[in-house]
């Protein structure tokens, strides 16, 4: 086992945690992550009502006795969500730790007042990209950041950054912890970013690719044939750039950008309209139903996927990555002794 601040705060078993990914962490998956010994968080906008949302509160709670946490991902729509809405529904349902992600500025400041009227001890876990958004996580008031590298699925930020180098920036800078994000899907990852100062690691495409996912199987197999190199990055010219599996659509997205990018004067953004019924959330949705992911629609995968080789259960991976991080750990004791030896022969 290792034991650090995540998992004694957290109350877990190893310091990883599931990425509350849009239409993907649902009940069976957070709960499966946390009785594996991991921590879980639920995608609170999956669900298009307060309704809906809180059933599925409660069927994550019927799987699991242990605690687990909600994503509340805010970022530009046309239909603003009920956001406080969502963050009553999860205090009343005992949820203590949040996965927020987009502006904190509101954010952080709404979950800390909220969570005032509970019992107050509420943990805030912010995902971003880049360190000048760490650091006014960190001034707002977040209690734990995770900063998610260019490797990462979804949104990388515009900076493209590795999470080497931003780990290790991270460590320089802020005060509080950070989780490691973008491209871990192993122990070895894992200490990896413990030994740059992370507390443990955030994972999503390695989570979407295990036996509880509930998406498609012939999603599952497109990962586990996938490599690191089977991702696009697409919507870089309206600099909102997104990280997605290379499918028929992803590459016809690219195809649109780089066409009309040279036919615009620099600087000018392109029409989102062009790209709309391609990159439509509700088509990526019904994709992790049908199974066709090279036209079903796009769906976000990073590059950790070249990691994946197999669709094990959660408490299968877990397990798994625990004995990775003592194979990694024991390798570097023998090399430290072996440098020690040459060493003390000078």
């Amino acid at each position: 086992m290792v034991q650090n601040w995540l998992t004694e705060t957290l109350d877990i078993r190893i310091p990883v945690v599931q990425g509350g990914m849009q239409n993907v962490a649902l009940a069976p998956l957070v709960a499966a992550v946390t009785n594996a010994g991991a921590f879980g968080f639920l995608s609170a906008f999956t669900h298009l009502s307060l309704e809906s949302f809180e059933v599925e509160l409660e069927k994550t709670k019927s799987l699991t006795n242990k605690p687990f946490g909600v994503n509340i991902t805010v970022l530009p729509s046309l239909i603003k969500p009920d956001v406080e809405g969502y963050i009553r529904k999860s205090l009343n349902a005992g949820v203590r730790v949040f996965e927020t992600a987009g502006n904190p500025r509101e954010l952080i400041p709404m979950i800390r007042n909220l969570g005032k009227e509970y019992d107050g001890k509420i943990l805030i876990l912010h995902k971003c990209s880049t360190v000048k958004h760490a650091l006014t996580a960190e001034r707002l008031g977040a209690d734990i950041v995770s900063i998610d590298g260019f490797e990462c699925a979804g949104h990388p930020g515009e900076d493209d950054v590795s999470s080497l180098i931003l780990l290790a920036r991270c460590q320089q800078v802020l005060k509080v912890p950070v989780l490691g994000a973008g491209g871990f899907a192993n122990g070895h990852g894992l200490v990896a970013a413990l030994s740059l100062g992370a507390v443990g690691i955030n994972m999503g495409t390695r989570f979407l690719c295990t036996a509880e996912s509930p998406i498609h199987d012939n999603v599952k197999k497109a990962i586990v044939n996938g490599t690191e190199n089977d991702t696009n990055l697409i919507l870089r010219t309206l600099n909102n750039t997104s990280r997605v599996y290379k499918n028929n659509l992803s590459k016809k997205v690219v195809e649109i950008e780089t066409i009309e990018n040279k036919a615009l004067e620099k600087g000018v953004l392109m029409d989102f309209g062009k790209l709309a019924p391609l990159v439509a959330g509700a088509r990526g949705k019904a994709m992790y139903q049908s199974g066709d992911y090279e036209e079903g629609g796009i769906w976000a995968c990073g590059q950790a996927m070249g990691l994946i080789y197999d669709v094990p259960t959660c408490e299968e991976l877990i397990i798994r990555m625990e004995k990775e991080a003592h194979e990694s750990l024991a390798r570097l004791a023998k090399t430290t002794g072996i440098v020690r030896q040459l060493i003390s022969k000078l």
